[in-house]
């Protein structure tokens, strides 16, 4: 018989005995609190519900999770062979058994990743999974798993209460109708939140981006015929998703240029999209004037703003043409940031009623910008380490270089940021476990003492999300 599998539960901490033990008390303390999740991609469907269930293994596992299939993919394993939907109804694997022996088969290549970290703690703690995954016993996990996700305990909704989550934001289109959310807060037992997402109808070489902005126009019951309407819209859209309970935006950009033009240059680029006339330049400068706009925007309503940069999205062509966006062809790219954001900064970053949350995929960039950034302008704070980074030594990398300049204080908690709805509690075990063992780091050198340290472990847990999201507002260190 082979060993039972089961989770270290010393898994990382220091090999250090004092660091250790002092890990396993700052642990002790944060382990059972809330989940705080301000940022995510979860469906909300399946939260609106109550008979709504997860489907099969390979619909859990690895349909939603781009981590995974992205992995998958560099061992040559085809997107097809995972049951990724063709966009032209090519042939998939449409037998769910098969996809999961694919990737059981190829389990061992999770081995030191922060995914392989996350789905053994999900099979395990969550599924009471035994065996270590593998290709000889795929089919008799897959049964296993399979009889539980028919169970009312395995619910969404029911593991939304036994993973002890406070809050869960999801992202959603600035078009969204909002309908799941709406039938969610009517209910009120969940505290489940929309996060306004405006992109696509944003950045003018979005394909369907004259589609996007018709249904926009429909969704805020405006008539878009010039940018005047598009502006209108847009606040519409803000105040409906604030009225479900939203208090943050999220923004995406290769590159976080800020920039505002005059209402003329912005109507003739607008009405040049609209006629399927604007080029590579015009994209550009209207993506730039509108990051400007929202935060003008988010100044006016409260709404927290997000941005995500640094990712080029869809790196591979073929992939997007055969499968859509979002399967984990994203690169990261060098970003500058102190020029390209002065203009948002120099107008609304003294503004009491601002508050910018910037997340980079270019590590460069925390101690030499990003820092010095969240040390100066009150509304700036930096989001946790984010896609390739959301790791324990990214995590770790991200708490050396931002707080000798910025301190824990002007950084933004934990989002985990993922699809992958059963792997909440792991992501924010695993950032809890890391902090635990940084913050002991810091006793142990003398550079903290351990009542300090306690503290900032629950402010790295809950408080400071809760905060920077504005989901307790009023709430002190």
């Amino acid at each position: 018989m082979p060993p039972r599998w089961t989770l270290d539960p010393d898994r990382l901490f220091s090999a250090e005995p004092s660091q250790r033990a002092l890990a396993r008390q700052l642990h002790s303390l944060v382990r059972d609190l809330p989940i705080v999740s301000p940022h995510g991609h979860v469906d909300p469907a399946l939260l609106a519900d109550p008979s709504a269930r997860f489907g099969s293994p390979a619909d859990l596992f690895v349909l939603p999770d781009h981590y995974v299939c992205r992995l998958l993919h560099s061992r040559g394993v085809p997107m097809e062979d995972l049951g990724v939907p063709t966009r032209d109804g090519s042939r998939y694997e449409r037998d769910h058994r098969r996809v999961w022996q694919r990737f059981a088969d190829h389990f061992y290549v999770f081995a030191g990743t922060p995914s392989g970290l996350w789905l053994s703690d999900v099979l395990i703690d969550v599924f009471g999974v035994t065996e270590r995954l593998d290709g000889k016993n795929a089919q008799r996990v897959y049964d296993h798993l399979a009889e539980r996700l028919e169970r009312p305990e395995f619910s969404p909704r029911a593991l939304y209460q036994k993973f002890n989550i406070r809050v869960l934001c999801t992202t959603d289109g600035a078009a969204d109708s909002l309908e799941h959310h709406r039938r969610i807060r009517s209910e009120g037992r969940l505290d489940v939140r929309p996060t306004f997402r405006p992109d696509a109808v944003v950045h003018l070489d979005t394909p369907g981006f004259r589609e996007n902005i018709e249904r926009l126009g429909a969704a805020a019951g405006i008539d878009i015929t010039r940018y005047a309407d598009y502006i209108r819209a847009l606040e519409e859209r803000r105040a409906a998703f604030k009225a479900l309970g939203a208090t943050a935006t999220d923004h995406g950009a290769v590159t976080p240029r800020a920039e505002r033009l005059d209402a003329g240059e912005a109507e003739r680029i607008f009405l040049r999209a609209l006629r399927g006339e604007a080029d590579e330049g015009d994209a550009a400068l209207f993506s730039a004037h509108m990051l400007f706009e929202m935060a003008r925007m988010s100044v006016e309503d409260g709404l927290v703003m997000q941005l995500h940069a640094g990712s080029l999205r869809n790196h591979h062509g073929d992939l997007l043409a055969r499968f859509g966006p979002d399967r984990g062809a994203d690169i990261p790219v060098a970003t500058e940031w102190t020029r390209n954001l002065r203009p948002l900064l120099e107008a609304f970053g003294d503004d009491p009623r601002f508050r910018l949350l910037l997340f980079t995929l270019d590590e460069s960039t925390y101690g030499r910008e990003l820092a010095p950034l969240a040390g100066y302008y009150p509304a700036v704070l930096l989001g946790p380490p984010w896609w390739f980074f959301d790791s324990p030594n990214g995590m770790v990398r991200f708490l050396d270089q931002v707080t000798e300049t910025a301190g824990l204080y002007n950084t933004a908690g934990f989002t985990d940021d993922t699809r992958a709805f059963c792997s909440i509690p792991a992501r924010h075990d695993v950032w809890r476990r890391v902090s635990s063992n940084w913050l002991a780091g810091l006793v142990v050198t003398g550079r903290l003492d351990a009542e300090a340290a306690a503290v900032l472990a629950r402010e790295n847990a809950v408080g400071l999300a809760e905060r920077a999201y504005r989901l307790d507002e009023g709430k002190g260190p």
